[in-house]
């Protein structure tokens, strides 16, 4: 979609529904539970964890929820491990979609990956059908409201950001993925509050989906991202406004 902003405004709407579910909570576990794995228990030097931990207590995750699925990364307690893993596709009019997951059974989910896409029009390919069309970035938004362009640009551009961009609601900073951390930490360093901050695919370029294929494109979009297997989706899909506004309610 346009860069992150139109996708993370869709899962804002649909985010009561989700967490009702248990799919949030769920999803931000087996986050934790591999950061943990790959990195350590320790948040003050796994940053990966240490933002994991941030956004279960930005959804209030009790604090002993947080420890065991540390503990169960780590080896402490037993419990599911967690490979992580990648699914490209393609969707209606020729769009492309990544879709990064964490399973503890790989033949399971790439059958219900793949089922999901065939139930909206589309199909999954194998390595490299969809990869292509994306760069690798950090990308770290903040709120317009929050944030003026000027104080931005300067903070950006002192901690090294490589470019920033107007994506509607959100202010949008580009970084190199291994740079994503301490760029936020020079954001927040100068009072701008950040509203998130990851390593994503943001598409080389976009295409203009409307009607009958931006409805079918939100809607894959939306069931994978309901996937319990599934922790980001990224496509290269744009959707004006209006139809944003039609069909997400």
């Amino acid at each position: 979609m346009s860069g992150h902003s139109k996708w993370a405004t869709i899962k804002r709407k649909k985010g009561a529904t989700d967490a009702a579910r248990g799919k949030v909570f769920t999803k931000l576990i087996r986050e934790v539970v591999t950061a943990a794995r790959i990195g350590g228990g320790d948040v003050d030097s796994n940053p990966r964890l240490r933002k994991a931990v941030q956004d279960c207590r930005a959804q209030q995750m009790p604090a002993d929820n947080i420890k065991r699925a540390v503990q169960r990364g780590t080896g402490e307690i037993e419990g599911a491990s967690y490979d992580e893993v990648l699914y490209e596709g393609t969707g209606p009019a020729g769009t492309l979609f990544l879709v990064e997951g964490m399973t503890d059974n790989r033949n399971r989910s790439a059958a219900e990956i793949r089922k999901i896409f065939e139930r909206h029009n589309g199909n999954m390919g194998g390595s490299g059908a969809a990869a292509w069309a994306f760069d690798r970035l950090g990308v770290i938004t903040l709120e317009k409201s929050q944030v003026t362009e000027d104080q931005l640009m300067e903070a950006a551009l002192e901690a090294g950001a490589e470019d920033y961009r107007d994506e509607g609601e959100v202010w949008a900073v580009y970084t190199p993925p291994h740079d994503v951390d301490r760029v936020t930490a020079a954001l927040e360093a100068a009072k701008l509050p950040v509203q998130s901050s990851k390593a994503a695919f943001v598409p080389k370029n976009k295409k203009t989906v409307t009607e009958r294929d931006a409805e079918v494109c939100l809607n894959l979009a939306s069931a994978l991202d309901d996937h319990e297997d599934v922790q980001n989706v990224f496509s290269d899909f744009d959707v004006s406004e209006e139809d944003l506004s039609k069909f997400t309610g």
